[in-house]
């Protein structure tokens, strides 16, 4: 091996133009999405005591109690990083007024009797087992978002007990104390964060925000609540104003945005005010990444959205976070990611700016505290649903039943080392990507002077960054009678199943300004048959529903492909992303139906089809 390759192989020569970052060769894994025992709702549905010490050490590899069925419990294999995301909504409250106990009033001081019911409330329905009922009556009321946004505030203030402040300041002095102890730097990364919960009128608009503070540069500033303004604008300028003042690093991830009611993408700000250059690149900067899937269903598409895509009818969640259900689920473009996308280009033709520039991560937005997106160790959304008796019940209020929650998602990052720093640089720059559970080795790259003889490679990443840009890079300006190809490596799992099929999803803009999509398989096992469009046949079913076990018989350990764009148009602004596929394998509510000797599922599909999603590269002309 010469020297300019080590060089390049170590990620420390850019040697042209069109290469957005150095070389990122550690791939790690995490989950940037868990609630312990101090969020409000977490606490209310049974996890009494998997506090953010306990996530560490699950999410490291060791044993934990589970906080419900009393269990030893542990990961199937280890994260590289993690981030805590507790609400702070009364962050750490009903923690403490549970275990501090319900302190006789004082007779002659309102607040002090107004403290006392609502403790003893707290106290009396989590004792009684009643606390899910509690948490469902804290849910808001279903309302036109931009109305109830108004008024957000003021809601969330008046159901926060007194004392609350204090709660917070003590809870987020112990979550800084973990972070510090539990930071193994190129071995196990802890992040400082917390969820920004907006969700007027059952509009789900939160954020999960992330630092690299540490635990002394968190002492600066306390989790911004939606308590102070339900609008994602001001949650982005008091980001740039305490970083500013602070010099911490910040990411926000908007995350459900299948059940936003339109919001989380609108063409319109929540304020119902048209968007703007500003809004966009403030919204850009702040927000490069998006939570494609997680427990509460996958945000990629939808059927009546996407309506020529086969595949689009995956983890579907149509439940709102809302106490009444007086209209039904109504999926609309400002709810998932490849429409954004696609409203994202015909922003960028009006504004030069896309607010909608986004890469794609998974997570599980577990409120165990146990980061479980494995489906054979799948150990619910809450607590109480651990078990497979309580699975088959209504969680969140009177929405999904444990079993229709899916068990996932992970984000994979492409760094260059296991840090805070360089792992916010890869969120920065979009070199990221999703799965719904398993660790599917992903690699990506779009360029101009790419050909088949690329994909021999050992290792596409060589000629993907030194003659292209990797996933969440933007092409550069096309010449004449060119048209971009693209590089892309499937690796299954191991502990996983085989992989069906590589796909690679454009969406465009014509110069009128309507957007379309297009889904191009362009790898698949077993030399299947394809029809007259070109697509291959149904991968088949190994999945034996009686015993939760399947075989490798069909589908392959690895895929790769060269395609270029047979419709390319260069006049046409564009993004690409891949979409891959494993074979069927048992769900987790499949595991559960054969525990408590039932013949399926009587919630939920019986088997899954895997698959992780690439971050999208971009073409502008």
């Amino acid at each position: 091996m010469n020297a300019f390759r080590r060089l390049l192989l170590l990620g420390i020569v850019a040697s042209n133009s069109t290469m957005s970052s150095l070389q990122a060769t550690e791939l790690l894994w995490g989950d940037t999405h868990v609630h312990t025992s101090y969020s409000f709702d977490a606490f209310l549905n049974g996890n009494l005591s998997a506090d953010p010490e306990a996530a560490f050490r699950y999410a490291k590899g060791l044993p934990v109690i589970h906080p419900y069925n009393r269990t030893r419990v542990r990961i199937g294999t280890p994260l590289d990083f993690l981030v805590i995301a507790d609400h702070a909504e009364f962050y750490g409250g009903i923690r403490d007024i549970y275990n501090e106990g319900v302190q006789d009033p004082d007779p002659n001081v309102l607040e002090s009797i107004v403290y006392w019911w609502r403790t003893k409330e707290v106290r009396d329905a989590i004792d009684e087992g009643n606390g899910p009922q509690f948490f469902a009556n804290l849910l808001p009321v279903e309302a036109d978002p931009v109305v109830a946004a108004k008024n957000w505030g003021e809601l969330v203030a008046s159901r926060t007990p007194p004392g609350a402040g204090v709660s917070a300041s003590n809870a987020w002095k112990r979550l800084r104390t973990f972070v510090d102890a539990y930071n193994d730097p190129g071995k196990f990364t802890t992040f400082l964060g917390w969820e920004w919960s907006s969700i007027p009128g059952g509009a789900n608009l939160h954020r999960v925000v992330i630092s690299d503070a540490d635990g002394a540069a968190g002492g600066r500033f306390m989790p911004l609540s939606s308590a102070e303004s339900a609008y994602p604008e001001d949650l982005w300028a008091w980001l740039e104003k305490t970083s500013r003042e602070t010099g911490v690093r910040f990411v926000a991830i908007p995350h459900n945005s299948n059940i936003s009611k339109g919001q989380m993408f609108s063409d319109t700000t929540l304020r119902g005010e048209a968007i703007d250059a500003d809004y966009a690149r403030m919204r850009r900067k702040w927000e490069p990444v998006v939570e494609i899937t997680q427990t509460k269903g996958d945000s990629e598409t939808h059927p009546s959205l996407s309506p020529d895509d086969p595949f689009a009818d995956f983890e579907l969640y149509p439940w709102y976070i809302q106490q009444n259900r007086t209209t039904d689920y109504d999926p609309q473009p400002g709810d998932y990611v490849r429409s954004a996308l696609k409203r994202g280009l015909a922003f960028e033709r009006t504004l030069r700016e896309n607010p909608f520039k986004l890469g794609v991560i998974g997570s599980t937005d577990t409120h165990t505290g146990l980061s479980s997106a494995e489906e054979p160790n799948f150990w619910g959304k809450m607590a109480y649903d651990s078990i497979p008796e309580n699975k088959q019940g209504r969680v969140l209020a009177l929405g999904p039943t444990g079993w229709t929650m899916q068990a996932g998602g992970l984000a994979a990052v492409w760094a260059a080392e296991n840090t805070r720093s360089a792992i916010l640089d890869a969120f920065e720059r979009r070199e990221v990507y999703a799965t719904t559970g398993p660790r599917i080795r992903l690699r990506f790259f779009g360029g101009f002077e790419f050909s088949e003889a690329d994909v021999d490679v050992q290792d596409i990443s060589e000629p993907g960054y030194t003659r292209g840009v990797p996933m969440g890079g933007d092409l550069p300006a096309a010449k004449e009678g060119q048209a971009p190809g693209f590089l892309v490596s499937v690796l299954k799992d191991p502990k996983s199943a085989n992989l069906d099929r590589i796909q690679v999803v454009k969406g465009w803009v014509d110069t009128n300004g309507t957007t379309y999509e297009k889904v191009y398989d362009v790898a698949w096992s077993d030399g299947r048959e394809v029809d007259s469009n070109g697509d291959p046949a149904l991968v088949g079913d190994t999945v034996d529903r009686k015993s939760a076990t399947w075989t490798d018989d069909i589908g392959a350990a690895q895929l790769s492909a060269f395609w270029q764009d047979p419709d390319f148009d260069a006049a046409q602004a564009a993004f690409y992303y891949v979409r891959t596929l494993e074979i069927p394998t048992p769900r987790h509510s499949l595991y559960d139906a054969i525990a408590l000797g039932l013949e399926e599922a009587t919630e939920g599909p019986s088997v899954i089809q895997e698959r992780a999603y690439s971050s999208a590269i971009w073409y502008t002309p």
